[in-house]
């Protein structure tokens, strides 16, 4: 038994430790899951001066075992675990350390969390697909850590309805709170109905994570989140399929530090007629309300569809480094593409930035000036630089 713990012991540390120096407070600081032994920081982010070492007990680690019609719940000694079918409820309003560990398959299943703290979803081997909602569910406005385990694939995919609950349900993985996405393993994520992934507060990807969301021609957005999108590292990759569909759709600023991201949308105009006005939506590889920055990674956007933008964003688009792509290839019967669109200001400074496009202009400001040097600010001496109305190439390095 001594083994057993100590193995498992080992096995969480190592997927949990990439956030050890990147949180502070305590929707973000995930010490408490690696080397205290209770969670007793407060909701302000002061942390108590218990410095004993350790890792979660095994009474705060729940393994749900999904076995296609069912599910089994292990290590529950606290009964906060209901299991009905595959469908998995967690109702936990402990102040706790909370790690579940999921595994199996399940073909009409899910998980649904209550909790008031920040918890961890480890996925180690896991597919569930729920024909009428999502397939995980987190009620926690608190931080959720989801880490893949090393070398494993999971699957999370909804159906093309979702029944009437009390409860949000915004697409196959829904998050209340800001949910970080790390491990070295695979997610891939199926929304057919809303969302791929969805979250009520900001995202963040991190580690070396291999995360693939896609939205259906019957779904949405391939990830929506409303206070911000933040990509360090990892391998995203984003498919939206339906009319007006964004890959990336946040509703607060976008940050690309690190890391490789492919966004491609292939739906055309969302045309809908409300009060007898007549609204036209575009498909868009990134929708940005705030500030959209990049200093590092690879960014390559790619949208096909009549009227589809690479990124179309509510503020300044800065480039200060990395490789930023952006490409559209579809008509203007509805709309008018554009590989890069910003209302205030397209500003490049770093790194290596391409804009092009089959129909209108590679690069929008808000400008009128048929001068396509007027529709984008270059700030420094690149070592090329050119830009046509249809095609912008400028690179740094």
């Amino acid at each position: 038994m001594i083994m057993r713990k100590t193995v498992i012991y080992l096995f969480l540390l190592g997927c949990l430790f990439p956030f050890a120096s990147s949180c502070e407070n305590d929707d973000t600081d995930f010490g408490a899951y690696k080397l205290v032994t209770s969670d007793n920081d407060d909701d302000d982010g002061e942390e108590d001066e218990d410095t004993t070492t350790n890792v979660p007990s095994l009474s705060d680690t729940l393994w749900v075992a999904y076995s296609v019609t069912s599910a089994t719940v292990m290590g529950d000694r606290k009964g906060i675990a209901a299991v009905s079918g595959a469908d998995v409820t967690i109702t936990d309003a402990t102040d706790s350390t909370l790690v579940l560990i999921l595994s199996g398959t399940a073909t009409d299943g899910s998980l649904l969390v209550y909790r008031e703290k920040k918890y961890t979803i480890l996925l180690n081997g896991v597919d569930i697909y729920n024909a009428d909602g999502p397939a995980i569910n987190n009620q926690c406005s608190k931080a959720l850590y989801i880490v893949c385990a090393d070398g494993t694939t999971n699957t999370l995919t909804d159906g093309t309805s979702y029944a009437d609950q009390t409860y949000q349900q915004k697409g196959a993985l829904f998050s209340e709170g800001q949910t970080y996405f790390s491990g070295a393993g695979t997610l891939n994520v199926y929304g057919n109905c809303r969302n791929a992934i969805a979250c009520d507060d900001y995202i963040t990807i991190e580690g070396d994570i291999v995360l693939n969301a896609t939205a259906s021609d019957t779904g949405t957005n391939g990830i929506k989140a409303n206070d911000g999108m933040f990509i360090n590292g990892g391998t995203l990759t984003v498919k939206a399929e339906a009319d007006g569909a964004r890959g990336i759709r946040c509703e607060a600023r976008t940050e690309i530090t690190g890391g490789t991201v492919t966004i491609t949308t292939s739906g055309d105009c969302k045309i809908e007629t409300v009060d007898g006005v007549v609204d036209t939506t575009s498909a868009a590889c990134i929708k940005s309300d705030s500030l959209f920055t990049m200093t590092g990674g690879t960014l390559t956007m790619t949208s096909s569809g009549d009227g589809g933008k690479g990124i179309n964003c509510s503020e300044d688009i800065r480039v200060c480094g990395g490789t930023f792509v952006a490409k559209t290839t579809g008509s203007n019967d509805d709309g008018k593409p554009k590989a890069v669109k910003s209302d205030t200001g397209i500003i490049v400074s770093g790194g290596s930035f391409t804009a092009t496009v089959k129909k209108s202009w590679a690069c929008d400001n808000g400008t009128d000036s048929e001068t396509p040097s007027d529709h984008l600010t270059v700030e420094g001496t690149p070592v090329t630089k050119s830009i046509t109305k249809k095609s912008v190439i400028i690179n740094f390095e």
